[in-house]
């Protein structure tokens, strides 16, 4: 049975970017420079996360917390420096940065970021949460510390396994948080029993000549009831999902090596290459030819 959270891990592509241990103490806040998909596991102590548009969330010792996207957010003490300022981190020794006060720190986190080599990361980090926190899950930091580890080791498929780490750690994650309270998106829609079904079908046989009905089939749901169920609980309407999802394995295929345009179009559930040419160049402003021509180079 295909899973719809690994699949779009995998085609995100994610890779490391900088990994580091961040110690504070006394008042202190900081603005992350926002180079990426930005996470973090608390060793100890405590902090409070702001993200713009947002209540402020309070984390303590053993809690993760994972932004994908986030532009503008801020970490700060619990009690945040009187005059609203943020600070620079201070590097101690080679990756691990002090803020705040001198002396012994009253936090310790490791923090990181990641990159989405994917050129459809955009499209696929919209099926995604805008923000993850778990809670006292150990897992996730023990794979945080592999992570920033392995980061800094010098070692044979250090790259790879770096690249393997963080898979594990987004699927870890995202499913920590699956459930009716996620926001609308591809984890409310797994956590709903017949759109699951549905989905996990759509996700590996994108190929298939899926329709609303057929769709709704495989939930056993009514047309009506199915189509209104998943836009309300995904965000989107069957076939926009269907279609992005396609689009985002077509430009995968694309970027490889010996595949035509026609067996692209097969394999992603288009009649003709005539037809997928006309989609893919409706939604991605080139044709398939121009696109793998472009990433060829």
């Amino acid at each position: 049975m295909h899973d719809p959270l690994a699949l779009v891990i995998g085609l995100l592509q994610p890779s490391a970017a900088l990994s580091k241990l961040v110690t504070a103490s006394g008042c202190w806040a900081v603005r992350p420079p926002g180079m990426g998909p930005f996470y973090a596991a608390l060793l100890e102590g405590n902090c409070a996360l702001s993200i713009t548009g947002r209540v402020p969330v309070r984390l303590g010792e053993g809690d993760f917390m994972l932004i994908p996207a986030a532009e503008d957010f801020k970490v700060a003490s619990l009690i945040p420096p009187p005059d609203g300022r943020v600070i620079e981190p201070v590097e101690i020794r080679p990756g691990v940065f002090h803020l705040g006060e001198p002396g012994a720190p009253d936090t310790r986190m490791l923090v990181g970021y990641c990159a989405f080599k994917s050129n459809d990361a955009a499209l696929l980090v919209s099926l995604l949460p805008e923000l993850v926190v778990v809670r006292g899950e150990r897992r996730l930091t023990t794979l945080v510390e592999l992570l920033s580890e392995e980061a800094r080791a010098e070692r044979p498929g250090r790259d790879e396994v770096v690249a393997r780490l963080l898979e594990v750690l987004l699927i870890e994650a995202f499913r920590a948080t699956a459930g009716p309270s996620a926001a609308p998106g591809l984890l409310r829609g797994l956590a709903d029993e017949r759109l699951a079904a549905t989905l996990r079908r759509m996700h590996g046989e994108p190929s298939r000549p899926w329709t609303v009905g057929a769709l709704a089939r495989e939930a056993a749901l009514s047309r009506s009831t199915f189509f209104d169920r998943f836009r309300r609980e995904v965000g989107v309407s069957p076939m926009e999902y269907l279609s992005g999802w396609r689009m985002a394995i077509a430009k995968d295929l694309l970027r490889g090596e010996g595949v035509s345009v026609s067996e692209v179009a097969q394999r992603v559930g288009y009649s003709s290459s005539s037809t997928f040419s006309v989609a893919f160049t409706r939604q991605v402003g080139a044709s398939p030819t121009t696109y793998a021509r472009g990433q060829a180079r």
